[in-house]
């Protein structure tokens, strides 16, 4: 009888996870599975509709600070994309003369830097491939060793771009602060993305691949007029970058971008560095002439609060509801128990967090549904189970919050099925018909993703993490199981 009972108690997941896989919206499978448990809740555990209302309620109340940083992000990114941010990072990059040995190094560099400067892999992705893999052609470099550098890295903001979607609502969900989290994860992000640019130069020189320096203005002149209109309809914002990088802009428009990181890094509230990122670009582009007028940049300011309100906010909101209700009937005591059971310590339980991540990634096809489908699981396991400080308690659910969005982020990608890898290699088909991509090309040699996805399991289970600053989890017997103190 209680095993049924905590099977339909957790079926508003498993209905959640199912509208996910046949690919209903979000806006919609949240709150049909938000509804749904409140009924569940109400039936089996007889609460008053009042009770459960509340518990959502107020699980939607504590998440109030995200929602700002959410539509400030996407108003900075808004504003990146078209003041000239963006634009600067890719010139820069392509004038310093690319041979087919290092664009693949170059292109992981520069989709990593210009994927946090925006927040949106698939815009990045959408905007660099036209240049890079043209660029490629021209120099004769392996057109899959390029695909997958430039993929990689635009998947590096996604995961600790301060701006990032899936950056903001998985620290949300674990409730801690985004600007927390990536200094907990930055000098780890970082390693793994300069040993994936070691591993491309490194492969590149094993293939024996020419050193004829390329030119960045024959590679933009050749992209295919197919190719924009292509991108028109699938990320219109990346067309007006790639003018921008045609056309040519400042290099000191890459200037809000160094000021956003500087504050992030010395620990500025997340709310502020996100205004210094968006007056900056602001002034800069006055001087550069990619803003006309303080009310057309109001106006990117409007579209970027738009765009989160239309669908990120929202999606939160019923996200928060959701998570209130099932906790109030403390749906995920079966999988905590479950879980529980298996590790031996907190590592070990910490680690089956991420690999619940990684399934969830597999099983749902898409990063931000397992996020949120998966994320109040894992917090729900750590908050159950551990005990310490508020401190390395605090120090768990950061690393709660990485894993959930590097193992969604890192993980799509090699993920032949994943909506990730469908949309990179329609765009990549796309703006370069002169190969036909399929799902493999991205995952057979995405580095960037086997290095991310390896080493934080692997670092979070061996205790190896001690040795990468601000990334070291707490350790026994400063955090320790429950059941390992009833023992005692």
């Amino acid at each position: 009888m209680n095993f049924v009972k905590g099977f339909i108690k957790l079926s508003p997941v498993m209905l959640l996870a199912t509208l996910m896989i046949l690919k209903v919206n979000a806006l919609t499978a949240a709150p049909i599975a938000t509804i749904y448990a409140a009924l569940v809740a109400m039936v089996l555990d007889r609460l008053k509709s009042k009770d459960v209302f509340d518990a959502a309620i107020t699980n939607v109340k504590e998440m109030q600070i995200v929602f700002f940083i959410l539509m400030l992000a996407y108003a900075m990114a808004s504003a990146f994309m078209t003041t000239g941010v963006g634009a600067s990072i890719i010139n820069i990059s392509l004038n310093l003369g690319l041979s087919a040995r290092t664009i693949a190094v170059t292109g992981i560099i520069v989709t990593g830097i210009l994927s946090v400067a925006t927040g949106t892999s698939w815009g990045t992705f959408a905007a660099c491939a036209p240049i890079f893999l043209w660029l490629n052609h021209i120099v004769d470099g392996n057109i899959l060793l390029t695909t997958a550098a430039i993929a990689g890295g635009a998947c590096f903001g996604d995961n600790i771009g301060l701006i990032s979607d899936t950056t903001i609502v998985s620290s949300g969900i674990q409730k801690v602060e985004v600007m927390h989290r990536i200094r907990h994860q930055g000098v780890w992000s970082l390693m793994c993305l300069v040993l994936s640019a070691i591993t491309f130069y490194l492969v590149s020189l094993y293939m024996g691949l020419p050193t004829t320096v390329g030119n960045a203005a024959d590679a933009i002149n050749s992209i295919p007029k197919e190719a924009f209109e292509t991108l028109a309809v699938e990320k219109p914002a990346a067309i007006e970058l790639l003018n921008q990088v045609k056309s040519g802009v400042p290099y000191y428009m890459v200037i809000p971008l160094i000021l956003v990181i500087i504050c992030a890094f010395r620990g500025v509230q997340t709310l502020l560095c996100l205004l210094v990122g968006i007056i900056s670009s602001f002034i800069l582009g006055l001087f550069a002439g990619t803003v006309d007028s303080l009310s057309s940049f109001l106006t990117l300011v409007q579209t970027g609060f738009a765009d989160a309100g239309s669908w990120v906010i929202v999606m939160m909101m019923w996200v928060g509801a959701f998570g209130g209700i099932m906790a109030k009937m403390n749906a995920f005591a079966p999988i905590s128990k479950f879980f529980s059971g298996l590790a031996r310590n907190v590592r070990q339980l910490s680690f089956l967090n991420g690999i619940l991540c990684l399934l969830g990634n597999i099983a749902l096809s898409d990063e931000m549904a397992q996020i949120v489908t998966v994320g109040p699981i894992i917090k729900e396991l750590t908050d159950e189970n551990v005990e310490g400080s508020e401190e390395d308690l605090y120090k768990l659910r950061l690393r709660n919050a990485t894993m959930s969005d590097a193992l969604g982020v890192f993980g799509a990608l090699l993920i032949p099925w994943h909506v990730y890898v469908a949309f990179f290699t329609g765009i990549a088909s796309a703006v370069y018909p002169l190969h036909k991509f399929v799902p493999l090309d991205l995952v057979k040699f995405n580095f960037m993703s086997m290095i991310a996805v390896v080493s934080i399991l692997f670092l979070t289970l061996t205790g190896l993490d001690r040795f990468v600053p601000l990334f070291r989890l707490p350790s026994e017997p400063d955090v320790r199981l429950k059941r390992s103190t009833k023992k005692i």
